[in-house]
């Protein structure tokens, strides 16, 4: 499973990036949260607005930074996929 959040670097892209590590901490998986900052990666992926968090290249929440409970239950719904 390749996790990645992506933004502009502003805070809120990085609350998503602290708070999807310490989801993935918190979940036990031991996996990598890459950040990226790249917004040409954004556009590949067809999301317009930030940040994104997204579980093997599918967006999976896009433009708000949920609580870490519901960044839990979305890296649990989409690793078992």
């Amino acid at each position: 499973m390749k996790i990645q959040v992506l933004g502009s670097g502003c805070p809120t892209c990085k609350k998503l990036h602290g708070l999807t590590n310490q989801a993935v901490k918190e979940l036990g998986i031991g996996q990598e949260v890459e950040y990226i900052t790249d917004i040409q990666k954004m556009l590949e992926m067809g999301v317009m607005s930030s940040p994104v968090l997204a579980i093997d290249g599918k967006p999976v929440i896009v433009g708000s930074v949920p609580d870490i409970e519901k960044i839990k239950n979305v890296i649990e719904e989409n690793s078992t996929k």
